[in-house]
């Protein structure tokens, strides 16, 4: 008997040795099924190798469900990072109307700008972009032309028009007498309200010689260029109207030849040949659909695995990508 008991303490003093020190008032996060290190550091706003330092974590491609990782200073407990462009993505237990207090905006205009139609219906992963103070500052508009239009084509939501040109979803719904911001149809002309800018055009490829990736969201199309000169096209699936592909030049931060996926309603293992190049969002290969050319992902750029593996081989951290409509 008490040979067990020393053992039991034995037993315990390890633990308590290997655990990482909890300070008063530190930010624990317990981690939850089908979370890795990069998307937890990606939440709380610090570096994967600060997290792991943190915890001693030798390994940083594996955590355990339950595991409780010790925050390093500067990440936050209970607000995710937002996004320099003013977008919220709504998480369980929220409603428009705490998101707005959140933000300093009201409701009305939160969901105005958004078209959404139903006040008390909001769903978790949704993207809300944030008007007012809560919103990034926007460039100053350039006056649309007279008779400025647009055509509805698929994949496009009012929100997203109304950001392109510029202007608030409520102004086009006023301009164009439109009941139901939710529901626009493919081949509807839009009239343009004043003080709309017109749509910025893709972003000028790299240096002659410099290798780029081109990506058209219009198209579903994803082309690799060497300076002026297409080297490889293929088509993708991007981005749903409630999750769309965010717009604008970025470069490949970091590139994983496997790696997990998983948030609201999805847990994806292994995805293959992922080079991230904003935040969360990357291109890489899908073994869960053959549906390319029709947005079908949460954001991301899902292209056929072989191309995928091609692009990954053919392009290295700090590739230009443009995205555009």
């Amino acid at each position: 008997m008490r040979r067990i008991l020393t053992l039991s303490i034995a037993l315990v003093l390890t633990l308590a040795l290997a655990a990482p020190a909890f300070a008063q008032g530190s930010i624990v996060h317990v981690v939850q099924r089908g979370e890795n290190l990069f998307r937890i550091a990606l939440r709380y706003g610090v570096t994967v190798d600060a997290l792991a330092a943190t915890n001693g974590i030798v390994n940083t491609s594996r955590v355990y469900t339950g595991q409780r990782l010790v925050i390093p200073t500067g990440g936050s407990a209970t607000t995710p990072v937002v996004p320099s462009s003013g977008v919220h993505i709504v998480r369980r237990g929220e409603n428009l109307f705490r998101i707005a207090l959140r933000y300093g905006v009201t409701y009305r205009a939160l969901a105005a700008a958004n078209g959404i139609a139903n006040l008390n219906r909001v769903y978790v992963g949704q993207r809300l972009v944030i008007p007012g103070r809560g919103a990034a500052p926007a460039p100053p508009a350039r006056p649309a032309p007279s008779g400025q239009t647009y055509t509805v084509r698929r994949g496009d939501t009012l929100s997203a028009i109304a950001l392109r040109y510029g202007v608030s979803t409520w102004a086009l719904v006023q301009a164009n007498g439109i009941r139901n911001p939710s529901h626009i149809y493919v081949g509807q002309v839009l009239r343009i309200p004043g003080g709309g800018s017109s749509p910025s055009p893709a972003p000028s490829p790299a240096p002659t010689g410099g290798r780029w990736i081109d990506v058209n969201l219009s198209a579903q199309r994803v082309t690799a260029y060497a300076g002026n000169t297409p080297v490889r096209s293929t088509l993708a699936s991007t981005g749903l109207p409630g999750t769309p592909t965010p717009t604008g030049r970025y470069r490949i931060y970091v590139k994983y030849v496997s790696t997990l996926m998983s948030g609201p309603g999805y847990y994806l293992p292994n995805v293959p040949y992922t080079m991230y190049f904003y935040r969360g969002y990357g291109l890489h290969g899908t073994y869960w659909h053959a549906n390319f050319g029709h947005p079908m992902s949460h954001g991301c750029i899902n292209l056929p695995t072989p191309e995928a593996q091609w692009l990954f081989n053919w392009a290295s951290v700090g590739t230009l990508i443009n995205i555009h409509y």
